[in-house]
């Protein structure tokens, strides 16, 4: 049901095609929901089924024709009421706390690896949204631009507050991330040196 909301979302700012939408999710809200194209094209034709897109074919260079989406009413009723319903939570499945709750059975270096590892992706992860921010704020983003078109500056404004909110979520808790492997670092460090005790800062180092 998340990447079906996550498509309404999308479609939400104007018709695409498959290929029109596969695109942009990588550029909008793929960086918040992750989907290969094996599912996006497949979840496209059943929302159509469901009512709550409309596809219609469209030209596509000289001879060729493509399926062309647009939300429905339906759609747009369904994508209000994810919107307005009390948010579900998952039991955890976490396979990096997993992993480092039994790095025990690993070698020093493996533990080390592990988690210079974690703090390069997160550290990768910071720079992709502080660029989609920067792109947010100035409306170089294509599909925000396209999103804000026509609409009063305070809407516009309304709209990309939002959308940098949640990318700044996304960088906080990187940065937590990032912290908890640093610390993780110093706890093997500490116990190859024959120190039992974890490092205890009350999760406040940075």
């Amino acid at each position: 049901m998340s990447l079906r909301n996550a498509l309404l979302a999308m479609l939400t700012s104007q018709p695409m095609t498959g290929y029109d939408v596969y695109k942009n999710f990588q550029t909008s809200v793929g960086y918040v929901w992750h989907a290969p194209d094996s599912q996006i094209y497949p979840e496209l034709r059943r929302m159509e089924q469901d009512g709550l897109i409309r596809g219609e074919s469209v030209q596509w260079g000289k001879r060729g024709t493509k399926k062309r989406y647009s939300i429905t009413e339906a759609g747009v009723e369904s994508f209000q009421t994810w919107l307005n319903a009390p948010p579900e939570y998952q039991r955890e499945r976490d396979p990096v706390r997993l992993r480092a709750a039994y790095l025990e059975w690993a070698e020093p270096k493996a533990s080390t690896e592990f988690f210079r590892a974690h703090v390069a992706y997160h550290s990768s992860r910071i720079e992709d949204w502080e660029d989609m921010i920067r792109a947010l704020r100035d409306h170089s983003n294509p599909t925000l631009a396209k999103r804000i078109e026509g609409k009063p500056a305070d809407e516009a404004a309304r709209i990309t507050a939002y959308k940098v909110f949640a990318y700044e979520g996304m960088i906080a808790r990187a940065r937590a991330e990032i912290a908890w492997a640093k610390r993780g670092l110093e706890l093997v460090e500490q116990l190859e040196a024959g120190i039992s005790r974890p490092p205890d800062d009350g999760g406040t180092r940075p």
